[in-house]
């Protein structure tokens, strides 16, 4: 563990102490009790037990409520469970709370709350709302300091009676910008953070249109062959000229079939306004910017020349401003596939409107973690980024997620790898200060008899996204409830270290599990990870160390990601090599969009090729080109990977149930076990 700037940043903070309160250990105020426990071969702290809740519902409440309760919730919780926060409803508000088995109370409002554990507070940090990061810099200060975030206009009302909290800290106009913010962060408050965990959380939600978009937006162009390949790329010449009177005028682009998981795609925008070009831009570059009014989880691929796509729930949005006096509005738009455009007129949202959000800050303020949100495509961030990773010893969990989504995503993953750092995707886990406090139950996986082997087909079912901590609590929540669940053998990804995090989820998902249902380890083992780009000098000790996790969770087949600049790559003799040693599993998952099939690595490790697919046809055809080459004189291995986000238990029934009886659907264990025998490997590794 590095701490590089610790005396400069000793200096530096004695130096600012005019502008900026004291550090916590320097200050008056009380110091705030903690009974976390976090041994040193622990991969995540444990918080002591809960014996009762007090609950606040602020699920419609405004952003900096949302703040203020999670930061107070994290202070609070930090010695004991106490304050459990209703803020999503995805599975259902009340599903995990009452999975707790605990008393809880649902207070009236969520003042009340602030009021009873007043006394448990140190003070105020205020964010300055024109510079979203200082919810981050802010965050991290509350962690330090046994503080609450809160906005100026919040500030005001804690400063006065019954609350009567000080102000610690004011960051209104001590930053100009992110870097400015983040290194400031680094410089005076990284060495006095735990070095134990990173905590990487956008500083405010991004802009929502509103609910009623259906009201706002009109479609005008619509793909309706659902092409897949570029079949239809031209430049569409559109007519806006309707839309003109009103300041601003919005284009939204989505999927037209958000069933498959293509989605629609824009390589350029020409905008003219009475034949005069007001917006010409290509996506991915800085002339776009300024257009882009909401990218909603959109991503831009390098290849074909550049170009943005939406797919499923996604979309993105332009803004474009015409002269007041414009006649005609005209779009050229170089696009193809699944696309469908709308039109319309919305009120803007400047940044300062923008919503801090709560998910994970509780979690962030009771470790004393360092908050930030850098960007890896952007060089300056990128580097502080990287400064703060070669800080960290490697096995370090990154819980959060990165910014620009899915490119943000595979640059983020692979340099957080090649620093030996797992990430954790949590940035939307509600409570985990209160689920840390659960115990893990003693569980045994339930074993399946394989069958015979035969000339089948034998085909295995994995739905993804395990890697990422909130899909335990949200998504694979309400997959798991499908009265279909166990009708079909299906493998569920999941985070073994849900076992540290969030016993009581963990303990639910092993205890109704049906006899067709298999938990194994989502990407790539004990956190998500590239192993190609983790340093082979700590990657078998990592593996090693976290294979612990592995068996107390029964997820012994990992599903891995292996990706180098952005791209799927086969896994390295050495890195194959320690899965083979220390994870001694019967074979592994290799995740690959277009593919599929089965190679034994090392002529001891059997590894499947996953192919994803998003829609029951996808799978249907997949599998139809699997039989027309399959000479029927021998058995053959298929494994689908299935895209968590628009296939259901039920939809892999009916999958199944389309198939003839030379399809054999089994769970990853079965599967794993009949590739062995087939190639005459022993049964266990």
């Amino acid at each position: 563990m590095l701490r590089k700037l610790s005396v400069i940043g000793l200096a530096i903070v004695c130096t600012l102490s005019m502008t900026l309160t004291a550090s916590a250990a320097d200050s008056k105020e009380k110091p705030q009790a903690s009974t976390i426990a976090w041994p040193e071969k622990q991969a995540l702290p444990s918080f002591s037990k809960i014996n009762h809740l007090d609950v606040a519902d602020i699920y419609d409440a405004p952003g900096d409520i949302k703040l203020l309760m999670a930061t107070l919730q994290g202070i609070v919780n930090r010695d004991k469970p106490r304050i459990y926060l209703l803020e999503n409803k995805e599975e259902g508000k009340f599903t995990w709370l009452n999975d707790l088995d605990v008393t809880y109370k649902v207070r009236d409002d969520y003042w009340q709350i602030v009021r009873m554990y007043k006394q448990e507070i140190n003070g105020i940090i205020i964010y300055d709302p024109k510079v979203p990061d200082s919810v981050n810099v802010a965050t991290t200060l509350a962690g330090l300091k046994s503080a609450v975030v809160a906005s100026p206009e919040l500030a005001e009302k804690l400063q006065a009676a019954p609350y009567s909290l000080k102000v610690l800290d004011d960051l209104q106009g001590k930053f100009k910008d992110r870097l400015d913010a983040y290194t400031w962060q680094y410089e005076n408050l990284w060495s006095q953070t735990t070095q134990r965990m990173l905590v990487g959380l956008s500083p405010d939600t991004s802009i929502r249109l509103p609910d009623n978009q259906a009201d706002l937006f009109k479609v005008i162009a619509e793909d309706t062959t659902q092409e897949r390949d570029g079949n239809n790329r031209e430049l569409y010449n559109l007519d806006l000229s309707a839309s003109l009177g009103k300041s601003d005028v919005y284009l939204r682009f989505d999927d037209a079939f958000p069933q498959d998981g293509w989605g629609t795609a824009v390589h350029e925008v020409t905008i003219k306004a009475d034949g005069k070009t007001i917006a010409q831009f290509i996506p991915g570059t800085p002339e776009e910017e300024p257009f882009l009014y909401d990218r909603q989880n959109s991503q831009v691929s390098a290849g074909n020349g550049g170009h943005r796509f939406a797919d499923n729930n996604r979309y993105f949005v332009y803004k474009f401003t015409p002269p007041s006096d414009a006649k005609q509005l005209t779009a050229s738009i170089d696009m193809w596939n699944q696309y469908k455009v709308s039109i319309g007129n919305v009120q803007p949202v400047s940044s300062e409107q923008k919503e801090p959000y709560g998910y994970l800050r509780d979690y962030a303020v009771a470790n004393k973690a360092m908050v930030f949100w850098l960007d890896s495509n952007v060089p300056e961030q990128k580097a502080l980024f990287q400064k703060i990773m070669s800080d960290v010893k490697p096995g370090t969990p990154y819980l959060g997620w990165f910014s620009n989504d899915v490119d943000g995503e595979f640059s983020g993953v692979e340099i957080t790898s090649n620093y030996g750092v797992y990430v954790l995707a949590a940035d939307w886990f509600s409570n985990l200060t209160v689920f840390s406090g659960t115990k893990a139950n003693p569980a045994k996986a339930k074993a399946a008899k394989t069958p015979k082997l035969e000339n089948k087909i034998y085909v295995t079912y994995t739905f993804s996204e395990g890697d990422n901590f909130q899909y335990n609590q949200h998504r694979m929540r309400i997959l798991w409830d499908d009265p279909s669940r166990g009708q079909v053998p299906l493998n569920w990804t999941s985070s073994p270290l849900l076992y540290d995090g969030a016993p009581a989820m963990l303990n639910y998902y092993r205890e109704t599990a049906t006899d067709n249902d298999l938990l194994i380890a989502g990407p790539s083992g004990a956190g998500y990870f590239y192993p190609n780009a983790w340093p082979e000098a700590s990657f078998s000790a990592f593996l090693k160390q976290s294979y612990s996790y592995m068996e107390k969770t029964g997820m012994t087949i990992p599903y891995v990601l292996n990706r180098i600049d952005s791209e799927n790559v086969p896994l390295s003799d050495a890195h194959a090599a320690a899965y083979i040693k220390e994870y001694k599993a019967p074979g592994l998952f290799l995740s690959w969009e277009n593919r599929h099939g089965v190679e034994i690595v090392g002529g001891k490790l059997p590894v499947s090729t996953i192919q994803g697919i998003s829609t029951v046809q996808d799978g249907q055809k997949i599998l139809a080109d699997a039989k027309a080459q399959w000479d029927g004189k021998s058995p053959l291995f298929v494994s689908l990977g299935l895209l968590a986000w628009s296939l259901t238990p039920s939809d892999i029934a009916e999958l199944q149930a389309s198939l003839g009886p030379e399809y054999v659907a089994v769970r990853a264990d079965q599967y794993f076990s009949l590739i062995r025998s087939a190639n005459g490997l022993p049964a266990k590794p």
